[in-house]
């Protein structure tokens, strides 16, 4: 349904340090881009940055977030831990939740103050 989705950064240098690190255990990698952008994915950039003059500002009230599929549990704390080393900060620890059976992640803030999830659906 969605081909990709972009996000407004203040930095990119930054922003790809935090997202070189923080994707990587999920199995997504930096796949192109040009001066002020740059675009994440397994195989196809689907998940983009965009230095931008006026990201949009975060809100952690506003409901919004992005959520990367995890190949595993293992995956889910790696992400985690990765994410907070590069920066990020925590905005809930790897662990179940009940939003249905098996689901497990964890939550980062990044640099930019973006609410991002790591998620795993399978069974322990």
């Amino acid at each position: 349904m969605i081909d990709h989705l972009s996000l407004g950064v203040a930095s990119l240098a930054r922003a790809r340090r935090f997202y070189d690190a923080a994707l990587a255990p999920l199995g997504y990698r930096y796949l192109r881009g040009e001066a002020h952008t740059a675009g994440y994915g397994a195989e196809d950039a689907v998940f983009w940055l965009v230095e931008a003059p006026r990201p949009v500002p975060p809100d952690p009230r506003s409901g919004l977030h992005v959520c990367f599929r995890a190949p595993s549990r293992e995956a889910v704390r790696a992400f985690y831990q990765a994410a907070l080393a590069a920066g990020g900060q925590d905005d809930g620890p790897p662990g179940p939740r009940a939003y249905e059976p098996h689901y497990y992640a964890a939550f980062v803030i990044d640099p930019d103050g973006y609410r991002i999830e790591a998620y795993c659906g399978l069974p322990p």
